[in-house]
């Protein structure tokens, strides 16, 4: 019997998770990468394609609580399957826009789609890993976002000039259909995954806190000091991320006037950066645990600030004399983002139950998207005026006031839903 058990089960689910989330943001990044060329070809200004950002934005805010609910309801394999078709099928679509309308409409369904994405890989976290290993795993899966966006400009890129542009949207797309075939055939939760060996399934369930059963409620959410605690500071740290996704090829080729060619050999550079900053970031925190003796919600605080003090990087790309610095800044930017947005992702497992995770998650993703949506249409409508430069400091002065926020309002150690037990089973565990 012992042959059919695949050894670090949770891990290799983990991986699956992490590529699930790197064609997300292939999807979502493949507009940016060809927007150089849809400026001309389909004659979109710089305002018009914030409008597009916008819907996109728009409709992420709205479906994040409510994919949230649904993968509650129909349960993690189901319901990340249907939402990752979906994203997959809105993408395709974009290869049909005739103008900065339809393309509107289309990046809308996929803001809808795409919203399920990290409270999936959220509620897949909390099914499968002790409460000790989740800031790692966490990380891990947030690698994702941007090995996404990170393989975007050269794949993108490359499509373009030896096919057409509508064959990079028809790509980035179709590969997320073979990604969920490949999760339908492999996901089964713990309980139920016929691969996974007794011994590990044990040690799974036994670091898991088992007090933390309570039905999803948006009331009870939204009423809780712990969300505020962490929707707030998404609200002022999410828009950085939008930024990078976003307006880093405009930026380099409107402003440091980079060819398309160039912009796919640098433009992935800052998220590599932040991969390595979801990954570091995610094992800060039980490093923090161990070193300054700490809670599990105080070490996630701590690697916030790190990461809000880190963001002084992109704050200076005003200053940078040529491209590549500019860009070796937005690699600070990325890595310090990714580690910070890792731990506010990962304090909602911390201070929710598992079977409200999800929704709890999609809820502070509704603020973290909120703050996105609003910056993005800041910065097309004054970008040509005032230039870029101040809303990048903007966007390291919003993280410091988010750090702020996170120490004010939520509690550092774990109470009413997590047991006090689960920090101490953290700071003795292991890493």
């Amino acid at each position: 019997m012992q042959g059919r058990y695949i050894k670090g089960l949770r891990w290799w689910i983990i991986a699956l998770v992490m590529c699930g989330v790197a064609l997300n943001y292939l999807s979502r990044s493949s507009l940016s990468v060809a927007m150089p060329t849809l400026t001309k070809e389909l004659n979109i200004s710089t305002q018009q394609y914030s409008y597009v950002i916008a819907a996109f934005q728009g409709a992420y805010t709205i479906m994040q609580p409510m994919a949230g609910y649904v993968l509650d309801l129909l349960g993690t394999r189901t319901g990340f399957a249907i939402f990752a078709l979906g994203w997959a099928l809105a993408n395709m679509l974009h290869g049909f826009a005739s103008g900065w309308l339809s393309l509107a409409i289309f990046r809308g369904l996929l803001g809808v789609t795409e919203a399920a994405v990290i409270p999936a890989g959220l509620k897949t976290v909390s099914e499968w890993f002790p409460d000790k290993e989740r800031s790692v795993a966490t990380g891990w899966f947030n690698a994702g976002t941007a090995i996404g966006a990170m393989i975007a400009p050269p794949l993108v890129v490359w499509c373009i000039l030896h096919t057409t542009w509508q064959i990079a949207f028809v790509v980035t797309g179709g590969l997320s259909v073979v990604w969920v075939t490949i999760w339908l055939l492999a996901y089964r939760s713990p309980r139920h995954h016929v691969r996974l060996a007794p011994a590990e399934r044990e040690y799974i369930e036994q670091g898991q806190d088992p007090v933390r059963l309570d039905k999803a409620s948006w009331k009870n959410i939204l009423g809780s000091r712990q969300f505020w605690g962490i929707a707030i500071p998404r609200f002022l740290a999410d828009p950085a991320w939008a930024t990078f996704n976003f307006w880093i090829p405009l930026y380099l080729s409107s402003v440091r006037h980079m060819s398309l060619k160039e912009i796919a050999m640098f433009a992935w550079l800052p998220f590599l950066a932040a991969d390595l900053g979801s990954i570091v970031g995610g094992y800060l925190s039980p490093l923090f645990m161990r070193w300054f003796n700490l809670s599990v919600v105080a070490s996630r605080k701590l690697v916030v600030t790190t990461g809000a003090m880190l963001m002084c990087g992109p704050a200076c790309i005003g200053l940078a004399t040529d491209a590549h610095t500019a860009v070796y800044l937005f690699c600070i930017g990325g890595f310090a983002h990714q580690a910070l947005s890792g731990a506010l992702i990962t304090l909602a497992s911390d201070v929710f139950g598992k079977n409200e995770v999800a929704t709890a998650n999609g809820l502070t993703g509704t603020a973290a998207w909120l703050g996105s949506l609003c910056f993005s249409l800041i910065i097309g409508a004054v970008a040509t005026t005032i230039g870029y430069n101040p809303l990048f400091v903007c966007l390291a002065l919003f993280d410091v006031l988010g750090a702020i926020v996170v120490w004010l309002i939520l509690p550092s150690r774990q109470s009413d839903n997590v047991s006090r037990a689960v920090t101490t089973r953290a700071i003795q565990a292991d890493i």
